[in-house]
């Protein structure tokens, strides 16, 4: 059975969400514990059984935003620790350029004279914000990261799935497995994301820290090992990949959460 198109595995995630059947409990159990094994079942068919991967991954990146709003409520967690450590410190102004934006050590944003005369609104904007104290600016930053964290993660899941077909192009005639059409790679990227953020809200709420530890490190195992069962390959290949993977990854992440302060600032 061929896997979705991608309009057809988005339009799985605009059905009801996850049925709270035996599908649910089967589908998080080999979900955490057995790296890639969901992916390979969706390749050979066997789907019935398991909540669709877009749908596990809609749920998952919803459940990881409340948790964190939860946490940043409870004061276990903050976002924007730049800004809350330098709170208490006076305003040091960094050198401003006449094209480009720079910030300062008190998160105010300065456009620079051209970029300001060009964009009067957006500067106007950006002078309301740069009026707020430092603990209104964390709050700000806070709840627009939480409020469009759950779309960038929309943006992030393609472009993941993307990265690696990019990093597995070929015929494949030595792993003939190997996923190879773009919604594959989208399969292997929801259910990959869908267990880093269960993961992520398990350390998020576990206080101790040689537990938080080992949900780190089985993180990290879990990718690796995930890409070996579902990719095949060499441990050597797996290795330089998911190096090219985190790096490209890292990349891309820093420019959602860029576009996350600016929508913070902007769109309030």
């Amino acid at each position: 059975m061929r896997p979705p198109t991608f309009l057809q595995f988005m339009r799985e995630a605009g059905g009801r969400y996850v049925a709270l059947d035996g599908r649910l409990w089967k589908t998080l159990g080999a979900l955490v514990f057995r790296p890639g094994f969901l992916t390979r079942e969706y390749y050979a068919g066997r789907r019935r059984h398991y909540v669709r991967p877009a749908r596990l991954f809609l749920v998952a990146s919803l459940l990881l935003f409340a948790a964190l709003r939860i946490a940043v409520e409870l004061g276990d967690v903050d976002i924007v620790q730049a800004l809350d450590s330098h709170s208490a410190k006076p305003a040091a102004k960094e050198h401003r350029t006449a094209r480009g934006f720079t910030v300062d050590d008190a998160a105010s944003v300065d456009l620079g004279t051209e970029l300001g005369t060009e964009f009067p609104t957006l500067a106007k904007r950006i002078e309301r914000f740069n009026r707020l104290s430092s603990q209104e600016k964390e709050a700000q930053l806070t709840d627009g990261a939480l409020r469009y964290g759950p779309y960038a993660m929309f943006v992030l899941l393609p472009a993941f799935a993307l990265l690696l077909k990019l990093l597995y192009l070929g015929r494949g005639g030595r792993y003939p497995l190997r996923p190879r059409l773009y919604a594959e790679h989208l399969v292997f990227a929801a259910h990959l994301h869908a267990f880093l953020f269960l993961a992520i809200i398990a350390a998020t709420f576990i206080s101790v820290g040689v537990w938080r530890g080992a949900v780190i490190v089985w993180m990290l195992a879990y990718a690796i090992w995930s890409l070996r069962v579902v990719y095949r390959g060499s441990w050597l290949g797996i290795a330089a990949r998911c190096f090219v993977v985190l790096v490209a990854y890292t990349v891309m992440f820093g420019l959602l959460t860029a576009g996350l302060v600016v929508a913070a600032v902007l769109l309030r």
